[in-house]
């Protein structure tokens, strides 16, 4: 069908840039070239890299192998300026090599990306050896470039014994680790015993919060905390947990960490307290209240650009009823509060309408970003937009669904809890709240997903535990039911997106395309990658699962050539934000905030500037 895009014109690009002007842009991470090379048998070696966003869609490369001390060979006759992926055909099998990339624009050559080194190894993943604490599994993960040098370091949550908020019994205490992808570990962080290890309680953020290229982690603490540097926080000597386990007394802390070190920068009073411990009900369903540490103890967490330049982390508590969300800016090494958004009472329309998960979009398309949280929207000032009233859900989806409609649209599943009536599906618009489609009344509907994974259909797909079909936007029933609904990833060849669950994938009516093993997926019935993301290469994304002894991540890459080309998906900001929040609850697939696939547009050219580090030389 030939190459979309690359044809379309620079000056299109240019004035697209010059639109928005620097002062409107979003500041992100610098990142480099991400080159990754994957043997796929034979002899042959895939290697592909990024299309930053910030570049010309016209810009080519020549690709390069390097062995020991030898001359490096260029792989390619003419540059290329197709999908940014090769097949080396000539590889050697035994010698170990690397290879690099360079840009050529107006027939000049710019500088060489950094190597991937590839080692004499025949299995097709990278590995990341780890140094999981005796009775401790590894679970979810969130990347970030926490030295600056261009590259993603992963921040990975090992996890002990952890309880359900509804269930009673003490928990270990939650522990953090930081490596780098050859398996340097860079520091790891105890929550210590007054913090609740559960997918409820214990929510992380990895983010560059002050644009100064290199990222921060923030998390809730308490007395007990022990930072990477092995400092305390509060007082070690005191213990809080009831005789059932839960922490419903004591100091609670809001911390944001050195991404590199992983030193307690900053600690405040996190917002808000627990009391009273009864009042965090609301209306209707599973909004009554409670004084055992259930409703209370229910945290989410996310990032987002409330000013359209800086991010800002969001540490959420509660959504069965009262929900609150407290709005954090980390700028010159200050910790400060910029808004509070508090549903209260069952009174209150925004009351009991939170998911277990949430998500971050701009909606009203003004630049600043609003949290999207299940059946309500909180925007960028702090203030509720709108609340469709469908209440409480375990599954959310935000995106372009129907680029026939204008803007982003919103498909979430609800539980109809107790005594309530209602859909137990709905898609509705990002912007108003104005319901598109509702289905599967009355039910309580557990699981359900929206994406492009059809490419006969026009738009986006959508399907749910129930649905006995698959639905196209207008809630026509057009094909049959999934094998799974749970994950997602772009892994082949074309626009279409397929199926993550377990440790394999699958493309919608055409069988299985992956399977990793000798790995096993997170968090019991979820069946969840540690992380799924664009981590590196071209703007397919790599999966990252742990190994079954426990003792390593293998992060598995796509080793199916593409002549289509786009930009890095981690600089689509509203994917980027995704990925900050995909461990956060029950974990959900990050989504972009253009539609993706055959009969899609010309994408945006993200408003973005990379971050510069305030002091000390990026590596080279």
């Amino acid at each position: 069908m030939g190459l979309p895009f690359i044809g379309r014109s620079y000056l299109l690009f240019i004035f697209l840039l010059l639109m928005h002007p620097a002062t409107a842009q979003r500041v992100m991470e610098n990142l480099d070239r991400g080159v990754v090379a994957i043997r796929t048998g034979e002899g042959k070696v895939f290697v592909s890299w990024r299309l930053l966003a910030t570049e010309s869609p016209r810009i080519t490369f020549n690709l390069y192998r390097s062995i020991a001390t030898n001359k490096p060979v260029k792989l390619n006759t003419k540059p290329l300026d197709k999908g940014t992926n090769f097949t080396d055909d000539l590889a050697d099998t035994i010698s170990a090599r690397s290879y690099f990339v360079t840009t050529v624009a107006n027939g000049r050559e710019g500088k060489a990306s950094k190597p991937f080194m590839l080692e004499p190894r025949t299995f097709p993943y990278l590995s990341i050896p780890l140094q999981t604490p005796v009775g401790y599994t590894p679970n979810d993960a969130s990347p970030g470039d926490l030295d600056g040098d261009g590259e993603y370091e992963i921040v990975l949550h090992q996890t002990g014994r952890s309880r359900d908020n509804g269930s009673v019994g003490y928990t270990d205490p939650p522990i953090f680790q930081a490596y780098k992808l050859d398996g340097t570990i860079l520091w790891t962080i105890n929550l210590g015993k007054n913090i609740r290890e559960g997918a409820h309680y214990t929510q992380f953020v990895v983010y560059d919060l002050d644009g100064d290229g290199k990222a921060e982690v923030a998390m809730k603490t308490a007395d007990g905390t022990i930072d990477g540097k092995g400092k305390v926080i509060g007082d070690s000597s005191k213990d809080y947990r009831n005789k059932d386990g839960k922490i419903l007394d004591g100091p609670e802390f809001f911390t944001i960490f050195s991404g590199e070190t992983g030193a307690a920068m900053a600690t405040a009073h996190y917002i808000p307290s627990r009391y009273p411990t009864d009042g965090w009900g609301g209306a209707g369903g599973n909004g009554g209240t409670d004084n055992n540490g259930n409703r209370v103890d229910r945290f989410l967490a996310c990032v987002a650009y409330l000013d359209g330049k800086l991010p800002s982390v969001i540490m959420c508590r509660g959504y069965y009823g009262r929900s609150v969300l407290a709005a954090w800016d980390w700028r010159d090494s200050k910790l400060t509060s910029r808004w509070v958004f508090d549903s209260k009472d069952g009174k209150n329309p925004y009351s009991g309408q939170g998911n277990h998960n949430l998500t971050v979009a701009d909606v009203d398309a003004d630049g600043k970003d609003e949290i999207v949280y299940g059946s309500m929207v909180v925007d960028d000032n702090g203030q509720g937009l709108f609340t469709t009233g469908l209440r409480h859900g375990d599954a959310l989806h935000v995106s372009d669904l129907d680029p026939s409609r204008q803007g982003l649209e919103v498909f979430g599943v609800h539980e109809i809890e107790e005594h309530t009536k209602g859909p137990g599906v709905a898609l509705y618009n990002a912007k108003t709240g104005e319901v598109y489609f509702s289905g599967s009344p009355e039910h309580d509907v557990g699981r359900g997903v929206a994406e492009n994974i059809d490419a006969h259909n026009p738009g986006a797909e959508m399907w749910w535990s129930d649905s006995k079909g698959l639905y196209n936007m207008q809630g026509k029933r057009i094909g049959e039911s999934p094998v799974s609904t749970n994950f997602l990833i772009w892994w082949d060849d074309d626009l279409t997106r397929e199926l993550l669950d377990g440790n394999h994938i699958d493309k919608y009516n055409g069988g299985r395309l992956f399977t990793a093993e000798g790995c096993t997926s997170n968090n019991g019935t979820k069946s969840t990658p540690a992380l799924s993301a664009d981590l590196f290469g071209d703007w397919r994304e790599e999966v990252v699962f742990r190994a079954d002894n426990n003792k390593e991540l293998r992060i598995f890459s796509t080793p199916i050539p593409t002549h289509h080309r786009l930009h890095t998906l981690m600089q689509d900001p509203q994917y980027r934000l995704s990925i900050a929040w995909q461990n956060v609850g029950y974990n959900q697939p990050p989504h972009l905030s253009f539609y993706m696939g055959e009969d899609m547009k010309q994408p945006p050219v993200p408003k973005i500037v990379p971050a510069v580090q305030k002091s000390g030389a990026r590596r080279k």
